[in-house]
């Protein structure tokens, strides 16, 4: 067999493989992965701006023993960082450690130890975030500090209030959310025939609905 006979056959042989590559590359199926991916749902609030809620804890006021606290509030939301409130609460004052110690005739009447407070502050989302429990729940959740100033009621007589505290606020649905909060409620009374400055410690938990 001459060179030419060789070249001929040479070029005859790379285009047969040639041609079987490429038949081979048209009979592959281009394989897409179908991932299922999974959408998570956070709840958040929507376009309701105002909420109220109640309330249940205790109040530490000073002097007159840890009482149990009845508390509602009404919201508006004016940002998502930035919330007024107004608060109604009662409570009912327990023996002072005085009148515990001496005992014999109390120096207040049951109408007199009757606590009530309304107040209007100003709140600041400080920590907004997310909890994740498991793949169907996941919640919004804040933390926020308030100020604010208002009346106290007690011992038969009115009192200026100042309010500073915070709270922890998680998201159940977009109109549903739970609520623990720290306040410090304090006032200057008068009690014991001397002028004194009180804190008045609040711890309470609750439930609002945002419409």
């Amino acid at each position: 067999m001459d060179i030419r006979h060789k070249r001929i056959l040479l070029i005859l042989t790379w285009l047969s493989f040639s041609s079987a590559a490429v038949a081979q590359d048209d009979n592959e199926q281009v394989i897409i992965p179908d991932i299922d991916r999974r959408e998570i749902g956070v709840d958040a609030i929507d376009s309701e701006n105002f909420a109220i809620s109640v309330h249940a804890g205790v109040i530490s006021i000073e002097d007159f023993e840890t009482t149990d606290l009845e508390l509602y509030r009404f919201a508006w939301h004016v940002s998502e960082y930035i919330f007024f409130e107004a608060s109604y609460s009662k409570a009912q004052g327990d023996l002072t450690s005085y009148e515990e110690l001496v005992g014999g005739t109390p120096l207040f009447v049951e109408d007199q130890r009757e606590f009530t407070q309304t107040n209007i502050a100003i709140g600041f989302n400080i920590l907004p975030g997310h909890i994740h429990f498991s793949d169907r729940f996941n919640f919004n959740s804040n933390f926020y500090l308030t100020l604010g100033a208002g009346n106290t009621e007690f011992l038969g007589d009115d009192w200026a209030t100042i309010t500073y505290g915070g709270g922890y606020q998680l998201l159940l649905t977009d109109f549903l959310a739970v609520h623990i909060d720290v306040r410090d409620h304090i006032f200057d009374r008068e009690t014991f025939g001397r002028e004194e400055t009180t804190n008045n410690i609040e711890l309470s938990m609750g439930l609002s609905y945002f419409f």
